[in-house]
């Protein structure tokens, strides 16, 4: 489980309580206003436009990728691209049988069920799913020992939309039931600027063209991460200024929230700092980083590495954790020199 400090970092891409209204404001409602991940609307409209004129529901989709980068809101745009309800739930939420079958019995013909960190479903939860999504059946055992018989009831053709950020805990038979795949990719730079931008103008919030690429590179390619920082801005130009986010004043905001130029916090500097001074550079195994940082180990694994990695700070290796040349100078250290006195990489 995340720890608390983590849903209190300003770069956190896992969502608060707090700030779930304020995202379903910004979400968008059709593919044409969701920018970025263009392979994946590319597909997604011709798997959409296929579906629809054979007036069928869409085949279930898997959408994988790190927290932050739009997979809930992406399973919404389907819904009403589709004209369609969703129903949302997660894994951890469903924690008996007869909780996804109540779910189940309840869904209209062509509902979204989507299903949140979808890794987590346990098992037995698994194999009501699969009847579920291939023959559109709910299996019901009735009675104990040897009496005991199966009862089939015909369920709605639904779609299931599955998110998940570790995609490879999902077991085999489940993710082969799903029609379609989806990665969802660190963002761009101009892509970012381009969310905040439509979320500025959402807000109704004025802001420079160059303050808004001050956030844009401060907001570790993720949607989520961007419009945190943006309303932090924000924020702070309504006590300091007029409220229009101006170069100066954006700089002045992230300063305070203490994120350098390529979006790295506290925390962040912190596990390269320890790498690097404390295991001289690594290799260190990820139980030793953790007990070291005083981190969770699914934390620095699933929220810390990849934007690292993404940057080239970090690299993970059969023996552990390294510290790249470029975190050495990032972080003002010297690079660290192999035998013939060469800087590692």
């Amino acid at each position: 489980m995340p720890k608390k400090q983590d849903k209190n970092r300003i770069v956190s891409t896992k969502e608060s309580a707090e700030e779930v209204a304020f995202e379903k404001s910004l979400r968008p409602k059709r593919l044409s206003e969701y920018i970025g991940q263009n392979k994946v609307k590319d597909n997604l409209e011709i798997f959409m436009a296929a579906a629809k004129k054979r007036q069928e529901p869409i085949e279930h989709v898997l959408l994988h990728g790190c927290p932050g980068l739009g997979k809930t809101t992406l399973a919404h745009v389907i819904a009403n691209e589709m004209g369609t309800n969703i129903k949302v739930t997660s894994g951890p939420a469903i924690e008996r049988a007869g909780d996804l079958a109540a779910i189940l019995t309840n869904l209209a013909n062509g509902d979204i069920l989507f299903i949140d960190e979808i890794h987590r479903l346990n098992k037995v939860i698994e194999e009501v799913l699969y009847p579920a999504m291939e023959d559109y059946a709910l299996d019901i055992v009735i009675g104990k020992g040897p009496s005991a018989r199966t009862l089939r009831l015909d369920l709605p053709k639904f779609t299931l939309i599955g998110a998940t950020t570790r995609v490879s805990l999902i077991s085999s038979p489940l993710r082969d039931r799903f029609g379609a795949t989806f990665r969802l990719d660190f963002y761009q730079d101009e892509d970012i600027k381009k969310i905040i931008e439509r979320n500025a103008r959402i807000l109704e919030t004025q802001i420079e063209p160059i303050a808004c690429g001050l956030i844009a590179q401060r907001a570790r390619k993720t949607p989520r991460v961007a419009n945190r920082l943006l309303k932090r801005v924000r924020d702070y130009a309504q006590v300091k200024a007029d409220g229009k986010i101006t170069e100066d004043l954006a700089k002045e905001a992230l300063s305070l929230l203490e994120i350098d130029e390529l979006g790295l916090d506290e925390i962040d500097r912190k596990l390269l700092k320890t790498i690097i001074e404390k295991f001289s550079g690594g290799p260190v195994g990820l139980n030793t980083l953790a007990a070291s940082t005083g981190e969770d180990m699914d934390t620095i694994e699933d929220i810390y590495e990849p934007f690292l990695m993404q940057l080239g700070f970090l690299n993970r290796t059969s023996k552990g954790r390294t510290a790249t040349k470029l975190a050495y100078e990032h972080l003002g250290f010297k690079p660290r020199l192999d035998n013939q006195q060469n800087p590692l990489i």
